[in-house]
Order: C-alpha cells, then structure tokens, then sequence
C-alpha cells in the first residue's frame, strides 16, 4: 500500500518499481490527529512526510499559507540540509502520513542519485517561493 501512495507522489514519480519498494521500506506509516504539529517554524527538522490522508494546514508567522492533502509531501529540507523549519504544518483533519527520517533518506539517498536530485530540486523551488 506505501508504494502505491509513493508512486502517486510527484516527487517520487518515475523510480522503478524496485527503488520504490527501498524507499517503502524506509518509511513509517503513522496517524496523526486533528490540530497536532507535525513541523514547527524555527525548528530543526528530522523528518519528509507524505500525506496519504487527511489534510494539513501550513503556517509562517502564524498567517496561512497553504493547505496539504493527498500526496503533498513537506519536510524534505531536512533530508540535506540543516536549516530550520520554514513554516508550522497542523492536522486540519485526522491524517494517515508517511514519515522518514534524515538517517534512512541518507542510507538510500547514494543508491538512488535521481531521488537525490530531486530532494534538491524540490529545496530550491520551495526556497524560491518562500521569498
């Protein structure tokens, strides 16, 4: 079930079926519920989600910025970086998210350079709309 809500996920769009299946094994699945902080700004991030359920909302500065459903990802700055967090990210609902750490993204990150890339792209585009 992971790898089908991987696989929906633009950002992993295009990875085999085998990298899928590492990338699967390198995440948690875990429920959140409604009004808990996944990300808070300013802190130091360990963590990429990936919703498969429910929605989030997304805070800088306590003014709404966004709202995340269904295969929006947030957090992959942490993967490579150690910035702190750019914005809060809430449960508007109860939510079904996928989490992984900075330690496994790391350990799959050099098997797979094409994820790499895209964990930078990703950064850079998120950086770029942040200012």
């Amino acid at each position: 079930m992971l790898e089908a809500h991987l696989q929906a996920v633009p950002f992993f769009s295009g990875l085999s079926k085998r990298e899928l299946a590492r990338v699967a094994q390198s995440a948690d699945e875990l429920d959140v519920k409604e009004g808990e902080a996944l990300a808070r700004q300013g802190e130091f991030g360990q963590e990429f989600f990936v919703i498969a359920e429910g929605t989030a909302e997304v805070t800088r500065d306590g003014a709404q910025i966004a709202t995340l459903g269904p295969g929006d990802f947030f957090g992959e700055m942490s993967l490579l970086s150690d910035d702190k967090r750019m914005a809060t990210v809430t449960a508007a609902s109860p939510m079904q998210v996928f989490v992984m750490t900075r330690t496994s993204f790391r350990s799959i990150d050099r098997e797979m350079p094409e994820l790499h890339a895209r964990v930078v792209e990703a950064i850079e585009a998120r950086r770029a709309a942040a200012h």
